[in-house]
């Protein structure tokens, strides 16, 4: 992944070869600038790659751009991205904000309300769902960013930073819901991170420095 041209280019990712299986969880870590959230981005098709190849569920949907698909529909259809800051439509509640996407996949209203009372649920945060973002704490609208993720029901999980707002406690437990949700959702997880205290338990993580992956680690007592 190359910014700039010329003698103004930076290359924030080098050629790198990552792969995550179903249920998985994996960790990504790294400093701050090391190209995690980079990474990410062009994972999940937000950041087209300068170049290079992107395989989902065996089938080869970027190669120098993508092959054969819409992106924005392909990204909404199969992956979930949990935004460091949330990123909550301050006017709808939380069930809408997690209805929205199933809207957007053309689930009816009714159909979209029900799905997304019942993710609120399993977050265990139902009682919140006709709340406006800016009456939720923090820990609440990271739950609600995460049934929305959820929401189309992904193969792919990204999530980037999803702790750095958050205290030790609190950042646990979101690592632990997403392990949960690798395991009974049967979702690929990826989640960015600079902490080392939040990868316990993560079947694999991944070390990047300076756009580059340096080292690899499986946690065969994960499961």
């Amino acid at each position: 992944m190359t910014f700039g041209r010329g003698e103004l280019a930076v290359q924030a990712l080098k050629p790198t070869t990552f792969c995550v299986a179903e249920g998985e969880l994996a960790a990504l870590l790294g400093p701050s600038g090391s190209g995690k959230s980079t990474l990410l981005l062009a994972i999940s098709l937000i950041l087209e790659p300068t170049t290079g190849r992107i395989v989902m569920t065996g089938r080869e949907v970027y190669r120098d751009g993508p092959v054969g698909i819409d992106a924005r529909a392909y990204r909404r259809e199969n992956i979930g991205f949990i935004f460091q800051q949330h990123n909550l439509i301050p006017f709808l509640t939380a069930a809408e904000n997690v209805a929205l996407p199933m809207q957007l996949n053309g689930a009816g209203r009714r159909e979209a309300a029900r799905r997304a009372n019942e993710l609120l649920g399993y977050l265990e945060i139902a009682h919140r769902a006709r709340s406006l973002p800016a009456h939720l704490s923090g820990g609440e609208q990271q739950r609600v960013a995460i049934g929305r993720a959820l929401a189309n029901e992904p193969r792919l999980v990204l999530a980037d930073e999803p702790t750095a707002a958050l205290d030790t406690e609190r950042g646990t437990r979101v690592m632990a819901l997403l392990k949960t949700i690798a395991r009974e959702r049967r979702s690929a997880v990826i989640t960015v991170t600079h902490d080392h205290r939040m990868i316990q338990g993560f079947d694999t993580v991944y070390h990047l420095d300076d756009g580059r992956l340096t080292q690899t680690t499986r946690n065969p007592a994960a499961a």
